[in-house]
């Protein structure tokens, strides 16, 4: 394990910040939040507030992988949009002041919701809460790509069939052993691409409830985080991403809702959240929506197989949690061909 991945230079990070930022003049206090398997992620408190440093790993990376530059230039451009997103302060691309790239931005207050279940919250509140995650989506696939500065934040072309291309690659690269449900799910994924249908914006890539912070004390969205996956491409992408990791066993593992009564909860149907996201978006309804859900689940599957990799090789973020999540693999996979088949 790679002791500079779980720790943080505190003198070279406080000579970099030391007139560049409010209160490096004195002492600060380091945290590692131990959520998030790509880029550690750091609380930095000071006498002048808290700021958050999200670096990239150092070791030998996948190429276009843990970008944080792009995760600085996305939510940088988002800041004066409907899309909550917190204050950016600084990119630092200089691998000599601690190892690798980072960026510090500010730390947004509020409540971090791991499991979509909500377990101290009563029916309405969840119910607010999950209709709030769904004009956020909106939201943010109706951003000006062009007004904000991000026109060229993703290349042309089908957005599906470069993803597939692009994750298949990754996940060759990280390949530990051979699983026959993810080689059969690419090839499945190759077969039925859709046509592009003219739809470009800005997509997250990993939008799930437990990237985003709520008010303490109401549903309303204070910050979306972890933009490393974001470009510009298929809205479509973001949505079923939600409805992919409601299908997965509940619990800290898969925190999805699998077997939950999700009337019960005051939670919405799959389709009454999709429903939803089309009314804001002026859309009848979307088709061949098995195909989107495929995807997602052979994307998260391309990034568990990462992960796994990271932990083997001694980079991973936090080591026991990827050795756990990188189990998960096949069922991704065989989730990815039940929805296509479906």
């Amino acid at each position: 394990m790679s002791t500079k991945t779980q720790t943080l230079d505190h003198e070279a990070v406080g000579a970099y910040l030391r007139g560049r930022l409010p209160g490096f003049d004195s002492d600060f206090e380091v945290v590692k939040f131990q959520t998030g398997q790509s880029n550690p992620t750091f609380m930095l408190k000071t006498t002048e507030g808290n700021y958050v440093l999200r670096r990239k790993p150092p070791g030998v990376l996948l190429k276009s992988a843990h970008a944080v530059d792009r995760e600085f230039q996305v939510q940088k451009a988002l800041a004066d949009t409907d899309v909550p997103v917190a204050k950016m302060h600084l990119l630092c691309e200089d691998d000599d002041v601690i190892g690798s790239a980072f960026y510090v931005m500010d730390h947004v207050a509020g409540r971090n919701l791991t499991d979509p279940r909500m377990p101290d919250s009563d029916p309405q509140s969840r119910a607010a809460v999950v209709d709030e995650m769904s004009r956020v989506l909106a939201s943010l696939h109706q951003v000006d790509i062009d007004a904000v500065g991000l026109a060229d934040y993703g290349p042309p072309g089908n957005y599906f069939e470069r993803q597939l291309a692009r994750w298949t690659k990754q996940y060759r690269a990280s390949e530990t052993e051979v699983i026959p449900e993810m080689n059969e799910l690419i090839q499945a994924l190759e077969k039925a691409m859709p046509k592009e249908d003219g739809q470009r914006g800005l997509v997250h890539g990993d939008y799930r409830i437990d990237n985003m912070i709520f008010a303490s004390d109401g549903p309303t969205c204070q910050a979306v985080l972890d933009w490393e996956l974001s470009t510009i491409g298929h809205p479509y992408a973001d949505l079923a991403g939600v409805i992919m990791q409601w299908q997965m066993p509940p619990g800290s593992e898969g925190r999805g809702l699998a077997g939950i009564d999700r009337a019960a909860l005051g939670l919405p149907s799959d389709q009454a959240f999709i429903e939803s996201y089309c009314k804001r978006r002026g859309l009848d309804g979307i088709d061949n929506f098995g195909f989107y859900l495929s995807f997602s689940f052979f994307r998260m599957g391309g990034i568990l197989q990462g992960v796994l990799k990271r932990a083997l090789d001694g980079n991973a973020s936090n080591p026991e949690r990827a050795v756990k999540l990188g189990g998960f693999v096949s069922l991704f996979a065989r989730s990815g061909l039940e929805a296509l088949n479906k």
